[in-house]
Formats: C-alpha cells, sequence, structure tokens
C-alpha cells in the first residue's frame, strides 16, 4: 500500500479500498477508524501511515464476508448492536482485540474497552451485550440473541451481562 509522506493510516487503507475504517472525528479520538496493528487495537485516524509500514494490520474486512460473518460480527447483528453502523467496525476491532486478550471480560471490562470508540445510537447497552455473547460464542459456548438468557448455564456469559 503506497501512502503520501504526511498521510495517516485511515486515509491511506481508505484509499487502497478499505472503506470500513470510517473517518469520524480526523484526529484518533472517536474509535471509528479502529484497526489492529501487530495484534494491538488503535485507531488509523491520526496514526502516521509510516509509523505502520511493516506491521500486520487488520480491518473488519479481514473478519468474516456477508455470506460468512465472524462470531463477533453475527453477535452484534443478533442483538442489533449495529444501528447506523458508522461507529461498528471500530467497534467490532475492539472486541475482537479485547476478546483476544481476555477471553471472558465482564460488562465493566468491556464497557472500559468499548469506551473511546462514540457512538450515537446505541446507548452502548447493545453491542456490550453482543460482545459477551461473542466471547461465548468464540468459546463455543451457548449462543444469545436479544439479550436473552443462554440455554446453556456452564456457557461464559450464561446469560447474564450485569457483573
Amino acid at each position: 500500500m503506497e501512502a503520501d509522506e504526511e498521510e495517516d493510516l485511515a486515509t491511506a487503507l481508505r484509499a487502497a479500498g478499505y472503506k470500513g475504517v470510517k473517518c469520524g472525528c480526523d484526529g484518533g479520538v472517536c474509535g471509528a477508524s479502529k484497526v489492529i496493528i501487530d495484534g494491538e487495537a488503535r485507531m488509523a485516524c491520526g496514526t502516521p501511515a509510516r509509523e505502520a509500514d511493516g506491521s500486520e494490520i487488520e480491518t473488519i474486512e479481514n473478519l468474516g464476508t456477508q455470506e460468512d460473518l465472524h462470531p463477533i460480527q453475527q453477535s452484534f447483528v443478533d442483538h442489533f448492536a449495529v444501528q447506523c453502523g458508522f461507529c461498528i467496525p471500530g467497534m467490532i476491532m475492539e472486541a475482537k482485540d479485547l476478546l483476544s486478550e481476555n477471553p471472558d471480560p465482564s460488562e465493566r471490562e468491556i464497557r472500559a474497552a468499548i469506551d473511546d470508540n462514540v457512538c450515537r445510537c446505541t446507548g452502548y447497552q447493545k453491542p456490550v451485550e453482543a460482545i459477551r455473547d461473542a466471547a461465548g460464542r468464540l468459546d463455543g459456548g451457548a449462543v444469545t440473541t436479544d439479550g436473552g438468557n443462554a440455554s446453556n448455564e456452564d456457557s461464559p456469559t450464561g446469560g447474564n451481562y450485569s457483573d
């Protein structure tokens, strides 16, 4: 991927066709441009593209496809956690990073992880439920939808979304 000397990573990625990387603030503070760089969730907006040269970069496009969604993406759909969709790619990438480090996060840990993802549509409850459910899905546990209780009491989420 070619980038101008002063170009930020979000601009370079979008120019290369990665339209899931959103630019909501152009300063790296809204979370919409979040990608995973060398295994760590970071804002692409405000990160100089040259800093990522030679790095492994994951975007929402690296996860599932429309026909075969990644479990985190499917959980967001099943929990109606996708409203306008603008912030969701960054939130899903943050969730992927969180769940790779902590496969069974508490509600508090999830809220802390997505705290810098500005969302004006969801009120965060549905994304929190989706991430808790995704933790169970990734661990082979029960699947819950729309905030319902899991049928498998041994699942990491157990259908209980509060600490």
